[in-house]
C-alpha cells in the first residue's frame, strides 16, 4: 500500500488532507516517545472499531482523544509564537490562503483528496 504524501505548510504546523488543515505532531518530541504514543494511538482506534457496547466505544474514543493530544495534534499548541491553532480550516481561508493558492494544482488536488 503506497503512502500519501500530502502538502505541509511551510512552517511545518499542518498538512492538508480532505481540503483541511490538520495539526501535525509536535517535532520536538523525541521519536521513542512519538513511537509510543502512535502505538498507543493505533490500539485505540482499533478499540473503537471492536467497540461492542456504547461504553466500550465511549472509553476508546477518550483513548484516541487522550492520544492525540499526547503526540501534540491536539489541545494546546505545541508552537510558541502566538499563532492560534487553525485545525479543521480550508487553507483557502485561513492564514495560509496565499501559500495555498501559490501551490502547483497537482499538489492543491493531493490536499483535496
Amino acid at each position: 500500500m503506497a503512502i500519501k504524501v500530502f502538502p505541509e505548510t511551510p512552517d511545518g504546523r499542518y498538512f492538508v488532507a480532505k481540503g483541511r488543515l490538520w495539526r501535525k505532531t509536535n517535532p520536538a518530541m523525541s521519536e521513542r516517545e512519538r513511537d509510543g504514543h502512535v502505538k498507543a494511538l493505533m490500539e485505540a482506534r482499533r478499540a473503537v472499531r471492536s467497540a461492542e457496547t456504547e461504553a466500550d466505544l465511549k472509553a476508546a474514543r477518550a483513548r484516541v482523544e487522550d492520544a492525540k493530544r499526547a503526540l501534540g495534534e491536539r489541545g494546546p499548541v505545541w508552537w510558541s509564537d502566538g499563532a492560534s491553532d487553525e485545525s479543521r480550516k480550508a487553507p483557502w481561508n485561513s492564514s495560509y490562503a496565499k501559500w495555498w493558492e501559490a501551490l502547483p494544482e497537482e499538489e492543491r488536488e493531493k490536499g483535496r483528496s
